[in-house]
């Protein structure tokens, strides 16, 4: 019997609905296996890239383990001039400029001259006139000898008067006379000359000292002065230094007086060459303390002399001064490479370090030694580790870190 129409429509149908409901089942597991791969993926990339603090494998220098005091100050020569003329005149030539090395006596500079060489020439002239003078005075003195003598014996034999006698005795002291002023003439005009020649001396200007040009202050043309009151005039044409007299001058506390003694030894850094360590020691300590200040000035002087293919110390650099316990070993003048202790780690019975290079732990075998301020003294266990001052250390690596493996540095993505 069928069942009426009405009826026929009320009925599920199941063969349908179900695979309706399949399909959503299956894209929903989909997608929760999808957050779990990525979630796995996140957890093994986390695990992969421990996150690492590091520290850097710096330069230190042995002398800090005996380091009393640390102390700044310049450079500063103990000889140094300002060469000016004692004559007045226009710069006429000048032969040097800043940095030229000159010896004692030469000659830097020169003002214009010709009135003091036509001096000169005049009184050298002088001389010579003089000179002729003695001459003749001399032949005169000898003729009057000569009468002198023969009227002597004329007179002893009764051929002449005792007048004549006279005569020719007085013109032999006169003559004698003349040629004693003719002496004095000349030696005044030897005087007069040296005079000249002084004057002329003036117009140049030498150098007192063996030397290094420091500043040019004046040019071809200028007006010079002994004491520059003139107007538009100059006093000193060049300033000069002695570099063998370099010395650093430091202020040091009045409270720390008491760590610095004369000859103690230092060590000394110039800011323009950081890398380079200068032996020195306390020259003197000037007795005077500037009371707005409350510090003693202190004159630290080079043991040793800077090659000029590696450093050039000038007067005015800055400095550095390290006022020390002994002298530093000369085993200990090289800087070595250092790191905080933190930074080491066993590994198979070996010490090593931890360098991070392009995001991986790069294991390195060292050899560490004696600690250098707070730091410790690391060296290479084999040439071909590659550390250099300036690499990233793992600063307390973990116990499962391993060569090679990929780090992430704190602090960063």
């Amino acid at each position: 019997m069928s069942e009426p129409p009405q009826l026929a429509k009320l009925k599920i149908d199941r063969g349908a609905a179900a695979p309706r409901r399949g399909r959503r089942w299956l894209k929903a597991g989909a997608a929760i296996a999808a957050v779990a791969a990525v979630a796995l993926a996140i957890t093994a990339r986390t695990g992969r890239q421990p996150e690492v603090e590091t520290v850097t494998v710096s330069l230190a220098w042995p002398s800090q383990n005996l380091t009393l005091l640390n102390a700044t100050g310049y450079v500063v020569a103990q000889r140094k001039a300002a060469l000016s003329s004692k004559a007045t005149g226009r710069l006429e030539w000048l032969g040097v400029l800043e940095g030229s090395s000159v010896k004692a006596g030469d000659v830097v500079a020169r003002l214009e001259s010709r009135d003091q060489e036509a001096a000169l020439a005049q009184a050298q002239a002088g001389v010579q006139v003089a000179q002729a003078n003695l001459q003749q005075g001399r032949a005169e003195l000898a003729d009057a000898q000569q009468a002198h003598r023969r009227a002597a014996e004329l007179l002893a034999k009764g051929f002449i008067a005792t007048a004549t006698a006279d005569a020719a005795q007085a013109r032999h002291n006169k003559a004698s006379a003349a040629v004693a002023a003719q002496q004095a003439a000349i030696a005044m005009a030897q005087a007069g000359a040296r005079a000249a020649q002084v004057a002329l001396e003036q117009t140049r200007i030498r150098a007192p000292f063996d030397g290094v040009i420091l500043t040019r202050n004046a040019n071809v043309g200028d007006n010079i002065t002994p004491f520059s009151s003139a107007a538009d005039s100059k006093g000193a044409v060049v300033t000069i230094a002695d570099m063998a007299t370099l010395e650093v001058e430091a202020d040091v506390s009045e409270s720390s007086l008491s760590k610095i003694r004369t000859g103690q030894p230092a060590e000394i850094q110039l800011d323009a060459y950081p890398e380079l360590r200068l032996a020195g020691a306390v020259a003197r300590m000037v007795p005077t303390v500037d009371r707005s200040k409350a510090t003693l000035l202190v004159k630290v002087r080079f043991n040793e002399q800077v090659d000029e293919r590696v450093a050039r110390v000038l007067p005015d650099m800055s400095a550095k001064v390290a006022f020390l316990s002994q002298p530093v070993p000369p085993a200990d003048r090289a800087a070595v490479m250092a790191v905080q202790p933190g930074a080491l780690a066993t590994r198979d019975g070996q010490t090593v370090l931890f360098i991070v290079e392009d995001g991986k732990a790069r294991q390195v075998p060292v050899t560490a030694g004696r600690k250098v301020g707070e730091l410790v003294r690391v060296a290479q266990a084999a040439a071909a580790a590659g550390i250099r001052p300036g690499d990233k250390a793992v600063l307390k690596p973990a116990p499962d870190l391993r060569d090679g493996q990929p780090v992430r540095l704190a602090g960063k993505p």
